[in-house]
Formats: structure tokens, C-alpha cells, sequence
């Protein structure tokens, strides 16, 4: 079993940064961990992922160009770097788990473990 918790959101103004955090416990060497978003009316959103062994990571086209995921194995953290944030990319963001196989996984219901997700809010 994996246990995830997020921290580090918050109200930013548009075009700054933030900068989330998953701590994560179980054996994370067999998962694949991650980033997924949900704003109010919407279907929640594959944001990034990173396979935890291997440390390899996929972006979403949508925020490739803006959104960094790495992760600290000392520390089972898992983090993601956003910058140049826009309104639309306020949602509540959630780190979630599953275990690893041959691709990455954008599917939510793909994922066995989640997080209770951290609020982001991006002003204009």
C-alpha cells in the first residue's frame, strides 16, 4: 500500500510560481506516482507522472512547457514545479498511485492510491 499527502498550495498570481509536494510512504519502487488536477464542474485532469525507480517523467502537452515533476527518494518526496501560471490552471491538485507497468498511465481511474489533494488558486 503507498499513503500520500500534498502540501504547498495556495493563491498565486498569474504568471508566478508554486511549487507542490507529495510525500509518499510504502514501497514506491513498484509504483508509478502521479500529479492530477480537478477544477469545480470539471473532469479531473492528468497533469504528470514520474516512474519512481527509474525516475523517468511525462508532462501533459498542457503544461509541458511550464510544469517540472521530480522527486526526492531520500526523502519519498514528489514534487511539482509550476511556473507561468495562468487562471485556468487553478483546480485542486491531487498526487495519486499506481503500480508501475511499461507506459504512463493519464487516466485516473488507473490509479489505486490518492492523495486529499492540495487547493491552487491562480489570480488574474
Amino acid at each position: 500500500q503507498v499513503q500520500l499527502a500534498e502540501s504547498g498550495g495556495g493563491l498565486v498570481q498569474a504568471g508566478g510560481s508554486l511549487r507542490l509536494s507529495c510525500a509518499a510512504s510504502g514501497r514506491l519502487s513498484q509504483y508509478d506516482i502521479a500529479w492530477f488536477r480537478q477544477a469545480p464542474g470539471r473532469e479531473r485532469e492528468f497533469v504528470g507522472a514520474i516512474k519512481w525507480t527509474a525516475g523517468d517523467t511525462y508532462v501533459a502537452d498542457s503544461a509541458k512547457d511550464r510544469f517540472t515533476i521530480s522527486r526526492d527518494s531520500a526523502k519519498n518526496t514528489m514534487d511539482l514545479q509550476m511556473n507561468s501560471l495562468k487562471p485556468e490552471d487553478s483546480a485542486k491538485y491531487y498526487c495519486a498511485a499506481k503500480i508501475s507497468g511499461h507506459f504512463f498511465h493519464v487516466k485516473d481511474q488507473d490509479y489505486a492510491y490518492w492523495g486529499l489533494g492540495t487547493q491552487v488558486t491562480v489570480s488574474s
